[in-house]
């Protein structure tokens, strides 16, 4: 490439340390185990007392089993190394993973929600202690992988849709014990389809937001809390530089955003010295303003995106 024309500054494929959610590998087999034991435990107990809403959460502690299983799966191949062929990698994997966790959660507020209007037409007896007894186990063991997951969710998308799925969970648990405990001390069997309800509607407001978090990065908008607007400032208001152009930012994977521009500098920059400075302070006002480091810059002189082809953007 021509010192004058195209000049690339970026770093290649995945942080060595890997994905955000690299850190958080044992954590979730942690959380996935914790599960599948809990699950077991809650469908016997649901059967015994003959409970949809402990039934339910069963059915959705089914449900993050999988999703922690995705979640571990999307990790391992997103911190594979990149190829010839995919210069990323597979770090698209863990997004992947989010989004069918959405899938998940929705189809299991779905079924919940029709379940309970069925339990309406036909009411069953619950039998309120044992739904207590086997919701509090699920509970204790909800609050102990949301522990483990907390710091995580806030770093990655797909840590965050396995999180989600737990706290769902704990949040349903909670709500079976609430609507036990209302049919022991009044014999009022509605108190389990409605509990049932109360736990489809609490899935399904996070999933959304979670949902279009995980299209903002298919669609690869603009990574959350970077404006656009002000990262053309910086860039113009560096000196040297007179224009820019083809400017795009778009998210890998949680913690993997990536941004390329065509910048117009004055004459002198172009020389071997200019050219590598103003390399440098580009890469430093980004990575020091917008925590993005992953960038790619072209230089060119004033007139020279008049020569390139109509399609770029």
């Amino acid at each position: 490439m021509g010192a004058g024309h195209d000049h690339g500054h970026s770093h290649g494929g995945p942080p060595p340390s890997g994905t955000a959610a690299q850190a958080y590998r044992n954590r979730l087999r942690i959380a996935l185990g914790i599960t599948l034991s809990v699950m077991v435990v809650e469908i016997v107990g649901g059967i015994a007392a003959d409970s949809l809403a402990l039934i339910a959460d069963a059915a959705h502690m089914a449900t993050d089993a999988v999703g922690l299983a995705m979640a571990l799966l999307a990790i391992h191949f997103a911190n594979r190394p990149p190829t010839g062929n995919r210069t990323f990698g597979y770090a698209r994997a863990e997004i992947l993973a989010a989004l069918a966790n959405c899938l998940l959660l929705l189809g299991v507020g779905g079924y919940v929600l029709y379940e309970a209007v069925q339990r309406f037409l036909e009411p069953a007896e619950t039998r309120g202690g044992l739904a207590i007894a086997f919701a509090v186990i699920g509970l204790v063991a909800n609050v102990i992988s949301l522990t483990l997951l907390m710091r995580g969710q806030k770093e990655s998308l797909n840590v965050r849709g396995a999180y989600l799925e737990v706290l769902a969970d704990a949040l349903g648990s909670v709500t079976v014990i609430v609507s036990a405990g209302i049919i022991l001390a009044t014999g009022w069997q509605y108190a389990d389809p409605i509990a049932s309800i109360l736990i489809g509607l609490m899935i399904v407001p996070r999933t959304v937001k979670l949902l279009r978090e995980t299209l903002d990065v298919l669609l690869e908008s603009a990574p959350k809390g970077v404006d656009m607007a002000d990262v053309r400032a910086h860039i113009l208001a560096l000196p040297g530089v007179e224009d820019v152009h083809d400017l795009h930012a778009w998210t890998i994977t949680s913690g993997m955003p990536v941004l390329s521009a065509h910048v117009v500098v004055e004459p002198d920059v172009l020389d071997t010295v200019g050219h590598e400075k103003m390399l440098h302070d580009l890469q430093g006002c980004l990575g020091s303003h917008f925590d993005v480091e992953h960038c790619t810059f072209q230089l060119e002189p004033a007139g020279h995106a008049e020569h390139e082809a109509k399609l770029c953007l």
